[in-house]
């Protein structure tokens, strides 16, 4: 909703609002929110509500939201006496100054420079989740909610009726779902969104989570996007499409013989850094066992038509030319990877290197190619010697991010029992 700060506030009003939900992301990508009263919601547009920053950096402790008034939202599950609204927020230091850590303004800064070079950007999401029974208790279980298959109907898909009010919900909120289904493993579930801007994607991708979570619930049901739940089957992903113009033309194209230079070049950009940014796309110890399992990609790799290589270019036609990215996990902070991805492929449009396509085209065996790391900690280590990674990430951002990590994996190595570790550090709360 694109309106000034004296419209919201009569919509708040004439639609009988009574709690505002300022909502961010903190450094590992999970939605946070501090709720206020309407009377404050002026103070807010024009001051800003402080907050204990505490989950942002431990190297602040109070910072300002800032309400981004065309980021309005209704949340459609929420009583309509006394309706709930949200807003995403902008991150600023108690002076009002910019506070170097929001990675969202970073992200919009960055499409801002693109534009200023001629370039526009949308980017889309495709994110996996399962869905399982609870106990007697209303705690999570690890059962299926059903056992369907990739594409099954009713009554072997019993997850249908959760789905089907997870995207009205969502189209209810403006955020553009496309289409769902479910996925190869029992209960699992994808919903695809609509390309959009990339920050508006990466807020959808934020509070889709959110959403899907609130339905799940109203259905007696638990949601979970731990990129592997359960370890014989198919794990959960989150793939990121991108399409690019430049002076109003694609980059991408169906075929490597005609595709602009400037296309090539950004996919050898992703292809040589996305080892170094693995770590960002992929930040659990959970997220490496699912590399190589089913389609979910190992090595650094494209392709026109094989869906289990890291970069598939789709080919089918009446679609907008466009790339997808398929190695991360719904556990990454998307204004982050987002970035990366970007900047990596832009540095290879920079370079006008686009040698690494054409070599990767070439060769046809997996040892041919380079493998994506295949741990946490091995994509900490290799992400921390990374001048790129250095150059992309405010310092704020990535000490702070690096420690986190490092804990993960630490505590990890310490643990008797990885499932059981891994299970209480992820599964309820991703």
């Amino acid at each position: 909703m694109n309106s000034a700060p004296k419209e919201i506030l009569d919509f708040v009003e004439k639609n009988d609002v009574k709690f505002i939900r300022l909502t961010f992301c903190d450094i590992l990508g999970n939605l946070k929110n501090v709720a206020i009263m309407p009377d404050q919601l002026p103070h807010a547009f024009e001051y800003g509500i402080p907050f204990d920053a505490s989950c942002l950096s431990s190297c602040v402790s109070d910072l300002l939201l800032i309400p981004d008034i065309s980021t309005l939202s209704v949340l459609p599950w929420r009583p309509r006496s006394g309706r709930v609204v949200r807003f995403f927020c902008d991150i600023r230091s108690l002076d009002g100054s910019i506070y170097p850590g929001d990675m969202r303004r970073h992200l919009t800064g960055y499409i801002n420079t693109l534009r200023l070079n001629g370039y526009s950007c949308e980017m889309g999401t495709k994110c996996e989740f399962y869905l399982f029974e609870l106990d007697e208790n209303g705690e999570p279980t690890k059962l299926p909610h059903d056992k369907g298959g990739f594409l099954d109907v009713a009554p072997l898909d019993k997850c249908e009726n959760a789905r089907r009010e997870i995207c009205l919900s969502l189209e209810e909120m403006g955020m553009n779902p496309k289409s769902s289904c479910h996925k190869h493993g029992p209960a699992q579930n994808e919903i695809e969104f609509r390309e959009s801007e990339p920050v508006a994607a990466a807020d959808n991708m934020v509070h889709y989570k959110t959403v899907v979570k609130s339905i799940a619930a109203q259905n007696g049901l638990f949601a979970s996007f731990m990129p592997k739940p359960l370890p014989a089957e198919h794990g959960s992903a989150l793939s990121i499409s991108l399409s690019l113009k430049k002076s109003g033309e694609y980059i991408f194209g169906s075929d490597p013989e005609t595709m602009p230079i400037e296309g090539r070049c950004f996919i050898s950009g992703i292809l040589r850094r996305i080892r170094e940014i693995t770590a960002f796309l992929n930040p659990t110890t959970n997220s490496y066992k699912r590399f190589g399992i089913g389609y979910a990609p190992k090595f650094v790799n494209w392709s026109f038509e094989n869906r289990a290589q890291l970069i598939r270019i789709p080919s089918a036609p009446g679609i907008s030319p466009r790339i997808e990215i398929r190695s991360a996990d719904a556990c990454c902070n998307p204004y982050i990877a987002f970035r990366l991805l970007l900047a990596a492929g832009t540095e290879g449009i920079r370079s006008g290197d686009c040698s690494l396509l054409d070599t990767t085209m070439k060769k046809s065996v997996p040892a041919d190619f380079q493998p994506l790391p295949s741990s946490l900690d091995e994509a900490v280590d290799i992400a921390e010697k990374s001048g790129f990674v250095k150059e992309n990430l405010p310092e704020e951002v990535s000490e702070d991010l690096f420690s986190r990590l490092r804990s993960q994996v630490t505590r990890y190595q310490l643990a008797e029992d990885k499932e059981a570790f891994e299970d209480s550090t992820y599964f309820r709360f991703i």
